[in-house]
């Protein structure tokens, strides 16, 4: 058997899904055999590949990630989709984790104004790395609280934590031994967060704009209500191909 074929076997016996792909990428990222075997552990022990690479791909783009903070799914680009949909001149983006979607809009509009949150000193250290380069702001604070006074926005996105509190533990274990809590726990309904964004948004919205939440389809229905009792007009966005729910919300 040669070392590749080893490695993928290896792989294979740790749960590893996609052994093949994960061994090319694992011989890739370094060219010390010493290295590599560290690397190789650091998964077969369950970390998440993302974090031993220290990348996630999103959109076409390789973005830093860092142990504990959340890692991009492939669903959020609905989310980016919908925001370069509204040609926005300023997005902001809250509970960023490493700021995906405000960093591939600013990649494809480099002329906007583009400003991403979070809470989480982990989060705020890594989206930094990822849209600071590209001319983009990260902030540290809850939601709005780190934002320039006065500041208005045509989209605001969120992939707010919306899984509820029991329902933690069923969430896959590289999810729920590695990724912060802080990062995946909505509150009793998981939608605790998504309430205080109906209720704060319109205040930091231009005019026009619009609020993009991500969800799930079980929960979309009652997203549905949260921003209709604050006023918003509401849709709920759905995308079979990236098994992704969103709701999309604007005011007259």
């Amino acid at each position: 058997m040669t070392e590749p074929d080893a490695l993928v076997a290896r792989l294979r016996a740790a749960g590893c899904v996609f052994a093949e792909d994960e061994a090319a990428l694992l011989i890739s990222a370094t060219t010390d055999a010493g290295e590599l075997e560290s690397l190789v552990a650091r998964r077969v022990s369950g970390e998440p590949l993302e974090y031993v690479l220290g990348w996630a791909e999103f959109a076409g783009l390789r973005l830093a990630v860092a142990p504990g903070v959340f890692v991009p799914r492939r669903r959020t680009e609905l989310l980016l989709e919908l925001a370069t949909a509204a040609t926005p001149t300023a997005l902001l983006e809250v509970c960023c984790g490493v700021a995906p979607v405000a960093t591939a809009v600013k990649m494809r509009m480099p002329e906007g104004s583009v400003i991403a949150s979070d809470l989480d000193p982990a989060a705020v250290a890594v989206a930094r790395r990822n849209l600071e380069p590209r001319g983009g702001t990260v902030v540290a604070g809850d939601l709005f609280g780190g934002l320039p006074p006065g500041a208005r926005f045509d989209v605001i996105a969120a992939n707010a934590p919306y899984v509820p509190t029991a329902e933690l533990v069923n969430m896959p274990r590289e999810a729920r031994e590695f990724e912060h809590p802080l990062a995946l726990d909505g509150g009793d309904d998981g939608l605790a967060l998504h309430r205080r964004i109906a209720a704060e948004a319109g205040a930091w919205l231009a005019g026009g704009g619009v609020v993009l939440v991500e969800t799930s389809r079980r929960q979309a229905s009652v997203d549905l209500k949260i921003f209709e009792t604050q006023g918003w007009r509401v849709e709920v966005v759905t995308d079979d191909e990236l098994d992704a729910t969103a709701v999309r919300a604007a005011r007259d």
